[in-house]
């Protein structure tokens, strides 16, 4: 039986989690240690969530390797990288942590957009470039890389232009990366581009689904993509009605796709996006998923 056949799972495995803190990043975290994973690797820019979480994975078995990184800063990914190499090859790469800023373009600043492209965009391919070469290396087990994009990233929306854009990046990407892996043979490699609609978990407070998109529960998106992962699906998009609207985008006129926009409130759904309040940075910029 070749690699690419053999069931997938983290027992006994290292994974790293991004935006480890909080929301669908701890969720990722306690579902690693769950399922038997020798050491879980927990990243993010909040300290005391951080510790907090960490002491919930470690509570079930695994060991615990904790690290404050700041994702926009390339600096600080090396660095951490350097250190958490030492614990071997991943056996899961879980690139979770993102922000949004839902407003209008012009009221974004220049910081705005560069931090929004740098900690969506641009750290997945800072992250992963680290710690790839060793996940290529070492094909004595399956291994995974969950990148965590968005709906958003498929169709167009008021009020998110920049995170839209940020996501549209991460989507190319990652289903870019899993063609050149397959392609050049590193077949125990596979990776997901993960694109989930509104989830409930903080980060989008004050949105709505669009009609017939109902907001998924944190725990509900993270079984969804924990399953689409293990099977090494190339690319998910949840719920169906996000995957329907991106079929219908590309099928009809610009124009005709704009009018069903409205009528099914999706051009609507970030007009009362309030965000994390608790944990936002003084430019109202929501922190994690």
């Amino acid at each position: 039986m070749s690699d690419s056949h053999i069931p997938f799972a983290v027992a006994g495995g290292v994974v790293l989690v991004t935006g480890a803190a909080m929301g669908m990043g701890r969720l990722y975290a306690l579902r690693a240690a769950k399922e038997g994973a020798a050491v879980v690797i927990l990243w993010d820019v909040d300290a005391d969530a951080l510790a907090r979480t960490a002491a919930e994975v470690a509570a079930l078995g695994p060991r615990v390797v904790a690290r404050q990184v700041d994702l926009a800063d390339p600096a600080a990914i090396a660095a951490a990288a350097a250190e958490c190499r030492s614990e071997g090859p991943l056996a899961l790469l879980v690139n979770n942590a993102g922000i949004v800023r839902g407003a209008l373009f012009w009221d974004h600043s220049p910081g705005d957009i560069g931090r929004t492209m740098d900690i969506n965009a641009l750290a997945p391919m800072y992250v992963t470039l680290a710690f790839l070469p060793d996940m290529m290396a070492d094909a004595g087990r399956p291994r995974r890389i969950l990148n965590v994009a968005s709906a958003a990233g498929t169709l167009a929306n008021p009020r998110m232009s920049v995170y839209a854009a940020s996501k549209w990046a991460v989507i190319g990407w990652s289903d870019s990366l899993r063609l050149e892996l397959e392609q050049q043979g590193y077949r125990h490699l596979k990776v997901t581009t993960y694109c989930p609609s509104y989830i409930s978990t903080g980060m989008f407070a004050g949105a709505r689904g669009p009609f017939l998109t109902p907001l998924m529960t944190p725990d509900d998106a993270v079984v969804r993509a924990w399953r689409a992962m293990t099977a090494g699906t190339p690319q998910l998009i949840a719920p169906a009605g996000a995957k329907f609207g991106k079929i219908l985008r590309g099928i009809l006129p610009l124009r005709a796709w704009d009018a069903l926009g409205r009528i099914f409130r999706i051009y609507t759904s970030m007009e009362k996006f309030t965000g994390r309040q608790q944990t936002a940075a003084p430019d109202g910029e929501a922190r994690r998923k």
